[in-house]
């Protein structure tokens, strides 16, 4: 039997990773498939790059947690197609996901997800869930 968990430990787990994560992350969206773990090199192109707010997620609610604020970075570093994210604080990768466009099921979402160079770049969506509902 997999384990269960009462809605309010799985928000209270959720607010947890954000605080520990920190303030203001850098969130990387870059090509290709992601590393195998967190601890693994980063891989792809780095195809654009933001400082998140501060508070950049939502207080969690129902087991998720939604992007807060605006996820934005104006000058899109290099042309690609995004395929990963990476949230990192300083040196160190913290979370990461797959990309797609709107409505494709990705862990965070583009409208477009062919990018140019020097184009600006917002996140539609971003959410965390947890498992053990």
């Amino acid at each position: 039997m997999a384990y269960q968990f009462a809605t309010a430990a799985r928000n209270a787990a959720l607010d947890a990773i954000e605080t520990a994560i920190g303030t203001s992350p850098t969130l990387e969206i870059r090509s290709g498939a992601a590393p195998a773990t967190c601890a693994t090199a980063a891989s792809g192109t780095v195809l654009a790059t933001m400082v998140l707010p501060s508070d950049y997620m939502a207080p969690a609610s129902g087991g998720t947690k939604d992007k807060s604020g605006t996820w934005q970075d104006t000058s899109a570093d290099a042309a690609g197609t995004a395929g990963h994210f990476r949230l990192n604080q300083g040196a160190t990768c913290h979370w990461q996901g797959t990309i797609t466009a709107t409505g494709g099921g990705g862990d965070l979402t583009l409208d477009n997800i062919v990018l140019a160079a020097s184009q600006t770049v917002t996140i539609v969506t971003m959410k965390m869930t947890i498992g053990g509902a």
